[in-house]
């Protein structure tokens, strides 16, 4: 069994055919930095994978076993066009990496690294030719380190997996009522007096400039783009509890520590609260490399529609001043929003009308369903981790769903992309967010990538047997779910 996920489009194994050994085996890559880089990368990940080193040369050593990254115009399944595409094709001599651009080399690097076996004479490489591209270009994991913060190590860890499964977006949940997690220098104020709560009692903390910039170079070295979300005009209790300005009695409101949502906000007609958005806004877009900015407007419930519509007119008024784009949690698509602003889906309980009529205006739409991609929400009634207001969500329900049906009569053409989400009011260790995730986002991951009529439950719940080797090996901590057996 060739063990792959995301499950590619095209995989062919040669009947007879020879796997290559990975002992002295060395790496070629082009000259270009991109290429150079990939190819660091790609020996570090089969050392790791082989227990075997696995060198960069600039040649390739009489009778030593070779793979090859190379950058052509012609790669991946015929008729596809995205730059992400790749063809991989090994034999006992070696393996050929070919892709139209450097993403598409990684993408190939990951799918090689799950092919590393251990022969009857060490580590080897199954033969295999595999063509693919993904089915959607958007496909990520919103994190959220608001409730609870994760340091920069943790943070790499996630991307680390992210791009291990060929997600390419990290959406980074900073602030909300129980923590503001980013340095904002017009308003130094937010970090150093609202970052220190959680809801688990534990210690905060908060993401300086910094730190920032070096998750941004880390996760573009992995073909990751960062997201980062200001969770406006809801969910401000940091914000209010610093400046009492941005409230209707000029109070400031109190450190909150709970799990409750929708009783916060912010006050439009105050002379304070244009020039916070703008400048904290202007700050986020200033260290932000990506071309979107998320501002949250979810479960806004204390607010009327006409102030509510007001603030979501503002917001992507100011982001759009920045020169980045906007994206917002679905409840915006009621407010009459612009073509160009990106539609986060999360709640399947609520009526659909809003977003058909937003997608006819022209907007596209990013697949979070609660019910299958929230991957907070317990597994079972009894596990001890997590909520489960969207519902319990087995590995299964993670991996049997459709984006296209989730939505009914919006085009598939309309569909930017795929994230789950983790939300953390009931986890705060590493242990706990990866028994989470894993296996679930191998799941979404597979959902995200793949075409419908190539995914297969029980070839997955093998493929994910596998893959938990390399969980195991990296310390990653997982729920040993009873639909897989692990055996």
């Amino acid at each position: 069994m060739v063990a792959i996920i995301p499950q590619p489009l095209h995989v062919e194994s040669p009947v007879g055919g020879a796997a290559f050994p990975l002992e002295g085996a060395v790496l070629v890559a082009g000259p270009t930095e991109a290429e150079q880089r990939v190819a660091a990368y790609a020996a570090d990940l089969l050392t790791r994978a082989a227990g075997t080193r696995v060198a960069v040369a600039g040649s390739v050593p009489d009778g030593a076993p070779s793979i090859a990254l190379r950058l052509a115009d012609v790669a991946g399944p015929s008729g596809s066009d995205s730059p992400e595409r790749y063809t991989l094709e090994v034999d006992g001599s070696g393996a050929v990496l070919t892709a139209t651009a450097p993403v598409g080399l990684f993408h190939a690097v990951q799918t090689l690294r799950r092919l590393v076996t251990e022969g009857e004479h060490g580590p080897e490489v199954s033969a295999v030719v595999v063509h693919d591209a993904p089915r959607f270009a958007w496909r990520g994991l919103s994190f959220d380190v608001a409730r609870n913060f994760f340091p920069v190590r943790q943070i790499e860890l996630v991307i680390d997996v992210l791009a291990s499964y060929k997600l390419n977006v990290l959406h980074l949940h900073l602030t909300d009522d129980q923590g503001w997690r980013i340095e904002t220098p017009s308003r130094p104020e937010l970090a150093k007096l609202a970052s220190e709560t959680s809801t688990s009692g534990t210690a905060g903390g908060h993401l300086s400039l910094a730190d920032f910039r070096h998750l941004q170079d880390y996760a573009a070295d992995r073909f990751v783009t960062i997201v980062p979300e200001i969770d406006l005009p809801g969910h401000t209790n940091a914000a209010t509890s610093v400046y009492g300005e941005l409230r209707a009695d000029g109070q400031r409101t109190a450190p909150y520590e709970g799990i409750e949502v929708g009783f916060s906000q912010l006050t439009y007609d105050l002379p304070a609260t244009e020039p916070f958005l703008r400048e904290v806004l202007a700050d986020v877009a200033a260290i932000t490399d990506g071309e979107y900015l998320h501002v949250g407007g979810d479960e806004a419930l204390t607010l009327g529609a006409e102030e509510y519509a007001q603030f979501i007119a503002l917001l992507e008024e100011i982001v759009a001043e920045t020169g980045k784009k906007t994206i917002t949690w679905q409840e915006a698509a009621q407010a009459g929003t612009r073509p160009d602003t990106l539609l986060q889906y999360w709640d399947n309980r609520v009526d659909s009308a809003p977003f058909l009529a937003a997608a006819a205006r022209g907007s596209r739409f990013i697949m979070s369903p609660g019910n299958r991609a929230y991957l907070d929400m317990k597994y079972t009634a009894e596990y001890p981790l997590g909520q489960d207001w969207a519902g319990l969500i087995e590995l299964r329900t993670a991996y049997d769903w459709d984006p296209a049906e989730v939505i009914e009569g919006l085009p598939v053409d309309q569909i930017e992309g795929v994230e789950a989400a983790v939300w953390t009011e009931t986890l705060s260790t590493q242990e706990e967010l990866f028994l989470m995730l894993l296996p679930r986002l191998s799941a979404v991951a597979e959902v995200a990538w793949t075409a419908p009529e190539r995914k297969d439950w029980d070839d997955y719940r093998a493929r994910v047997v596998a893959e938990a080797a390399t969980w195991r090996r990296e310390g990653l901590s997982f729920h040993e779910t009873p639909q897989v057996d692990w055996s």
